[in-house]
């Protein structure tokens, strides 16, 4: 049976792994890149995971004294 997966990129997958885009996070100014899931809000997001998503909703904000 001869295999029937395309070899080049299609719509799907506009780059390849190498060339996807990163954002650093918030919380743990860690890297991280760009996700299928994040593909309609990559905008918008600003944690690399929901650990530290939740970290960064009980923090408190810094006081000025």
């Amino acid at each position: 049976m001869p295999n029937t997966r395309p070899t080049t990129a299609t719509a799907d997958t506009p780059r390849k792994k190498g060339q996807l885009p990163t954002k650093q996070c918030a919380v743990c100014r860690r890297p991280f890149e760009w996700r299928k899931k994040w593909a309609t809000t990559w905008e918008n997001v600003r944690y690399c995971s929901e650990r530290c998503r939740r970290a960064a909703r009980h923090s408190s904000p810094p006081t000025d004294d």
